[in-house]
C-alpha cells in the first residue's frame, strides 16, 4: 500500500516536472528554436490544428526560424496565425517559405521573462508540495484504519519528502537552465 502510494507520488510529481519542461520551453530566449511554435494553431479544413501538423518549421540561423508549408495555399493562413499569435513576431514569406527573425531580446524584456519563468517554476513547486500533502494524507488514512503501524507512516512521510526534494531539486535544475539562456547575450 506504501509503495503504490509512493509510485503515485512519483508519477505525478514526475508530470509536474514535465508540465514545467514545456512550458519553459515556449519562454523565447534570444536564440530560434522551434519549440516557440508549437502552441501556434491554425485553421485547416475546419479544426484548428498544431502549426507542426500543416508545415515544417526548421531553424535557418541563430535569429532566424523558416517555416515550409506543406500546400502553397496554407501560406497566408500560417502567416496570419503566426501574427496572431502572442508571441510578437513578423512573419515573412517569400514563395513557399515563410521566414521569422527573431527580434534581440531587451535588457528590461530579459528581466520580465525570468519573473514568468520564476513564477512558473514557483507554480511547479506548489504542485509537487500539494501531491506530497496528498500522499501523506493517504498514509494518515491508512492509520486510521488500522492499515499500516504508525511506523510505516513516518517510513512512508520520509520516502514521500525524499521525492518531494528530488523534484523540486529538479525544478530548480531546469529553472537556472532558463535563467541561464534568458541572459545570455
Amino acid at each position: 500500500m506504501i509503495d503504490d502510494i509512493k509510485k503515485d507520488a512519483a508519477v505525478r510529481m514526475g508530470k509536474s516536472v514535465e508540465a514545467l519542461g514545456h512550458d519553459l520551453a515556449r519562454v523565447r530566449t534570444g536564440r530560434a528554436h522551434p519549440s516557440l511554435l508549437d502552441h501556434v494553431r491554425v485553421p485547416y479544413y475546419g479544426s484548428n490544428v498544431p502549426l507542426s501538423q500543416v508545415a515544417n518549421v526548421n531553424v535557418e540561423d541563430a535569429r532566424t526560424l523558416s517555416i515550409t508549408p506543406w500546400e502553397q495555399p496554407m501560406v497566408p493562413v500560417v502567416e496570419k496565425a503566426i501574427l496572431n499569435s502572442d508571441l510578437g513576431l513578423n512573419p515573412n514569406s517569400a514563395g513557399n517559405v515563410i521566414r521569422i527573425p527573431l527580434p534581440p531580446l531587451t535588457e528590461e524584456r530579459r528581466k520580465d521573462l525570468i519573473r514568468v519563468v520564476r513564477q512558473e517554476a514557483e507554480q511547479s513547486r506548489i504542485s509537487i508540495r500539494n501531491i506530497r500533502r496528498d500522499a501523506n494524507s493517504d498514509l494518515k488514512s491508512l492509520v486510521k484504519e488500522k492499515l499500516i503501524s504508525e511506523d510505516d507512516e513516518h517510513r512512508g512521510e520520509e520516502i514521500i519528502q525524499k521525492l518531494t526534494d528530488q523534484h523540486v531539486k529538479e525544478v530548480d535544475e531546469l529553472l537556472a537552465k532558463k535563467e541561464a539562456d534568458l541572459m545570455a547575450f
